[in-house]
């Protein structure tokens, strides 16, 4: 009678295993926060530069002439060339609607909304000097809306230049 060896894993090759797959998944779960972080730093970072191109559209549209303006969709004032304008702030909710104050339950146009938007993005529109006839706005987005400058958690910022001759 022949005997016949089985070939199998012993306890100590099963534990060994368990134990590497176990150190690999820990390694991946401890990755899962910072690639959550990551995706939604990014989602907001896209949001501010929707906002903020949509916002210097408008305001080129409404810089047409040598006037003082205003846009029509955000209702910026746009000083007269040359000239330093008032700041102007503006709050978004996470689709883009608009608000002038931070509760968002007035639109810039004066309508209020139904229901009152929860804002999320903070934008500033300033108006610095030029000597050089030429109407330039510096416009910064930030987020959380409500957070104090120092605290934002994010921000995109651009300088938009309106020639108006």
């Amino acid at each position: 009678m022949k005997k016949h060896s089985r070939r199998a894993f012993s306890l100590v090759e099963v534990t060994l295993a368990l134990g590497i797959a176990a150190f690999c998944l820990i390694a991946v779960f401890g990755l899962m926060p910072v690639g959550v972080q990551t995706n939604r730093n990014a989602t907001s970072q896209t949001a501010a530069t929707t906002i903020l191109s949509s916002v210097v559209s408008d305001m080129r549209i409404g810089a047409i002439g040598p006037g003082a303006a205003q846009s029509s969709l955000y209702n910026i004032v746009i000083p007269v060339r040359g000239s330093i304008g008032a700041p102007q702030t503006r709050n978004f909710d996470c689709e883009g609607r608009c608000s002038t104050d931070l509760a968002g339950s007035i639109r810039s146009d004066g309508s209020s909304w139904s229901p009152p938007i929860v804002t999320r993005y903070q934008l500033k529109v300033s108006f610095p000097s030029s000597a050089t006839g030429v109407t330039y706005a510096d416009i910064k987005v930030t987020w959380p809306a409500a957070a104090v400058p120092a605290n934002v958690s994010g921000s995109a910022e651009t300088l938009a230049a309106f020639d108006r001759n």
